[in-house]
């Protein structure tokens, strides 16, 4: 399984099945795609019915196509690419990628280029989703705050939490470099022995 699947299952696991809850503006979903999404990138004329039998892999295709593949998820460091991904599936690729680009210092243009990647590589990983996460639970919060937040506020917490604790797992696995053991004694005196031998 590829880096972009292993991410979309846990995303697929946060959105859970078919939901049409009245106080959600996206109306009826499964497993977090809207009707609109489903007609767009599945069936342009599904029905509410087609969508319930959403099957995982129609999922994923949605996924990689509209919210992986549209912040180039591929080219940010490991962790950062499942922060900027989730976000995006949440609030809109642009949304997600000006969050990024205003954490790394970058012109907020919604689009990754190569500035961006630049600039986000250049950073520590973990601080860059640290601080990304933070963004967007606060966005969440300002945006979606009152009758929203008071609905489903727990839920999004508890999901901002859980996309932090990985992303910053994955990166800390990442950025870990095994330690090189030390040689025996007899491989030192070897090499202070070359050394010797090209002084001479």
């Amino acid at each position: 399984m590829t880096r972009s699947e292993q991410m979309i299952m846990l995303i697929l696991k946060h959105e859970g099945g078919y939901v049409n809850h009245p106080n959600d503006p996206g109306g009826a979903t499964n497993k977090g795609i809207t009707l609109k999404t489903f007609r767009r990138f599945i069936k342009p004329n599904g029905t509410v019915a087609d969508l319930k039998a959403l099957t995982t892999e129609q999922a994923v295709i949605v996924y990689k196509r509209n919210y992986w593949d549209a912040v180039l998820a591929d080219l940010l460091p490991i962790g950062v690419d499942y922060t900027v991904a989730d976000f995006a599936v949440n609030s809109g690729p642009a949304r997600a990628v000006k969050v990024l680009q205003k954490v790394v210092g970058v012109t907020q243009d919604g689009q990754i280029g190569p500035a961006t990647l630049k600039a986000v590589k250049s950073k520590d990983a973990k601080w860059v989703i640290k601080m990304v996460n933070a963004e967007r639970l606060a966005f969440m919060k300002r945006i979606r705050g009152g009758k929203l937040w008071a609905t489903f506020g727990k839920g999004w917490q508890r999901r901002v939490d859980a996309v932090l604790a990985r992303s910053l797992q994955d990166a800390g696995k990442s950025a870990t470099i095994p330690a090189i053991p030390n040689p025996p004694l007899s491989l030192w005196q070897l090499i202070l022995d070359l050394i010797k031998g090209l002084r001479k």
